[in-house]
């Protein structure tokens, strides 16, 4: 029996009626209660793997995916976690690295089938209980193994240093998977006796594809009495900027934990501000998460606190931060060495014990002067102006240092928060030039789970040497789609906030733009014939879209609308001029525009299938058929926007690329006014 079982039936014998677990939409799960069910599930597993196989999870947070996190660890059945945006791909090659099995079923079995011995993976170093595969800065991420003890000893030293005064109600809102919610949330929480709040991402605002919804964010906060959180710095950023613009306070919270990357110190500052009791932290996989935290919410903006007890921390001679004590058992099919972990961090610690981080030792850059520089610190002096969202600073060998910065709104100005961070620089560290870019995500493989820039992949993209046609394609348009998607009545329909006439509404409009994609591409084609290339790809782009709006028709439907009334209605202005305004650009300007419309609709409709179909599916209550044309468009453009990709950049002339970026311009502009048409507060009753 492990530690954290013996908390969690102690905690249901002193106080039967506490909750441990709550999905945040009135199901909750008693601790008496939870230690039965760990016991249940933890048997059931052990009939279905074989000793040592690992199992393989990939699941939103909720009651059910939790307990068996918790069963997995009681049975000693290594976890294999997998957060839910990790690709097809990396969550194969993660199961194919480890010979992990997905889990079947955790209830108690009287007749279980074993499972076939995996084929043969490398061997896990013995006592593994959880392998976590890091983004990696440098090549392939390779799975980390950590021991149960070593897990629960860093959960428990978390506990000691904040105390159990904090043991409310934690909200779970990194993504499922993430070693630092697991161990430091989860773990802590039981641990500690409080109530692990556990609603799934789309509940909290962070389903959308694009960028979570902070505002959503801000009300679950509030709505479920939330005591205690655990952030990476960009959700403490993008939480702080709804708090401003919302005027709301959270008094109830008692701790915010800031972890994964470095917070510039001016985001502490206004979160203090507003009231949020930041504490941050600082932490490695390596080390089962959290290496240091700060010990009270007051502490100068900066460090990371001092490290726990448990841990060994000092500085070698060039910087390096070095750590020992628990450490994690190796990588898979690679022990651990003996000795001290160098984490590649540089740091120092001051005169009270506390830990400051510098940078990264590999990302040091040394400009053509021969100045040493972090780039870290330009960019929290860049982030800490209003209108940067993201950056990246370099130049290595540079004369000086340069950045790729990500705006913050459709209205931002970058040069004048250039300006602003560079005035409170040294003269040798100022940003001498700066270019525009797209937003790093972890789905397009350019920001890791817990924020990280993943300088690599970035610099792939747009510095070496320089970027392909798609890659500036979105950095080009990447204002339209910050107006596009701050459409109100696009985010109540991302967040489920529409009424069914609304969304009845909106298939109509979709009804009369789709029904002339397989027309326009028809248009393109036939202005095209001395593009071989091009025909071929618009063959395939018909041959999949026709018919796509009998099923916009089908979806009213089921939807209570009127489908044949929709078939007969006359368009909107504003989707007629969308439509309009595509076939004058076939005609009479440049046909290969017609790939910049494109874009923006395969571009956009993953986020409006899987987020907004799912969240107006929950709150109207309707069936899966209702959603037929989003859900099957949105699988049909992931695969699309690969083949998108590659097609578009063959293009070689200037003019076709010019053209393509104008039509993704007016494109986004223009859908935005579709959306901007329907009526969110009209009240009418369907049949």
């Amino acid at each position: 029996m492990t530690l954290i079982l013996d908390c969690i039936r102690a905690h249901g014998a002193s106080n039967p009626a506490r909750t441990a677990l709550d999905d945040g939409a009135g199901t909750t799960l008693r601790y008496d209660m939870l230690a039965s069910r760990i016991d249940g599930c933890a048997s059931g597993l052990l009939d279905q793997f074989e000793p040592g196989t690992p199992a393989a999870l990939q699941l939103d947070h909720g009651i059910e995916s939790t307990t068996l996190e918790l069963a997995m660890l009681e049975a000693g059945i290594p976890v294999l976690s997998l957060p839910l945006f990790f690709s097809a791909g990396q969550a194969d090659h993660a199961i194919a690295a480890c010979g992990a099995e997905p889990v079947p079923n955790c209830a108690p079995r009287t007749t279980a089938r074993r499972r076939k011995a995996a084929p043969s993976p490398p061997l896990l170093p013995l006592g593994t209980a959880r392998i976590t595969f890091t983004s990696g800065s440098t090549g392939a991420p390779k799975g980390v193994c950590l021991s149960a003890r070593h897990m629960i000893e860093v959960a428990g030293a978390v506990v000691d240093t904040l105390g159990h005064e904090h043991a409310g109600r934690h909200l779970a809102l990194l993504p499922p998977g993430i070693l630092l919610e697991t161990v430091a949330g989860l773990f802590a929480t039981m641990i500690a006796g409080g109530t692990y709040v556990c609603p799934p991402q789309a509940a909290v605002g962070l389903e959308n594809a694009f960028r979570p919804d902070f505002a959503k964010m801000l009300r679950a906060i509030a709505d479920l009495r939330i005591t205690s959180l655990i952030l990476v710095p960009e959700y403490l950023a993008g939480l702080v900027a709804a708090m401003e613009h919302a005027g709301v306070r959270l008094p109830q919270l008692t701790l915010v934990a800031v972890g994964g990357a470095r917070t510039p110190p001016e985001t502490i500052a206004r979160a203090r501000s507003l009231g949020l009791p930041v504490r941050q932290g600082y932490g490695l996989t390596e080390c089962a998460s959290v290496v240091s935290l700060e010990d009270t919410a007051d502490g100068v903006a900066g460090s990371v606190g001092r490290p726990l007890p448990h841990l060994s921390v000092g500085i070698a001679a060039d910087g390096e931060i070095l750590i020992d004590g628990p450490l994690f058992l190796g990588t898979i099919g690679e022990p651990r060495e003996p000795g001290p972990l160098a984490t590649g961090d540089i740091g120092r610690i001051d005169d009270d014990g506390k830990l400051w981080i510098e940078g990264r030792k590999s990302n040091l850059i040394v400009t053509g002067y021969g100045r040493n520089i972090s780039p870290e610190w330009l960019e929290a002096e860049l982030l800490a102006q209003p209108g940067v969202a993201q950056a990246m600073v370099y130049g290595d060998g540079l004369p000086a240092p340069e950045a790729l910065l990500v705006p913050a709104r459709p209205d931002s100005d970058l040069a004048a928060a250039v300006a602003g961070a560079n005035a409170g620089l040294p003269e040798y560290a100022r940003i001498a030039r700066w270019r525009e870019a797209a937003h790093f995500m972890p789905s397009n493989g350019r920001l890791t789970a817990n924020g990280r820039l993943r300088r690599k992949e970035i610099a792939a993209a747009y510095l070496d040497p320089v970027p392909d046609f798609f890659t500036e394609l979105e950095a080009a348009t990447v204002r339209e789609r910050l107006a596009f998607l701050a459409v109100p009545q696009l985010q109540a329909g991302l967040n489920g906030a529409i009424t069914r006439q609304a969304y009845v509404d909106y298939l109509t409009q979709a009804f009369h733009h789709v029904s002339h994609t397989v027309p326009l591409m028809c248009a393109a084609r036939a202005r095209l014939g001395h593009r071989p290339e091009l025909l071929a790809a618009l063959d395939d782009y018909i041959a999949e879209e026709e018919g796509h709006e009998e099923w916009v028709l089908a979806d009213i439907a089921v939807a209570g609308g009127d489908a044949e009334a929709a078939r007969h209605s006359a368009p909107h202005p504003a989707t007629r001029a969308m439509v309009d305004h595509a076939y004058r650009q076939i005609e009479h300007g440049n046909p290969v525009s017609f790939f910049g419309m494109v874009y923006v609709l395969e571009s956009v409709s993953v986020a409006l299938a899987h987020n907004g179909a799912g969240a107006v599916a929950q709150s109207l209550g309707l069936p899966k058929e209702a959603f037929t044309y989003l859900n099957s468009h949105g699988a049909l453009d992931q695969h699309h926007m690969a083949f998108f990709a590659k097609l578009v950049n063959g293009f070689d002339d200037p003019a076709d690329r010019e053209a393509v970026i104008r039509m993704a311009r007016d494109m986004f502009r223009l859908f935005g006014g579709v959306f901007g048409a329907i009526e969110l507060e009209r009240e009418h009753v369907l049949a």
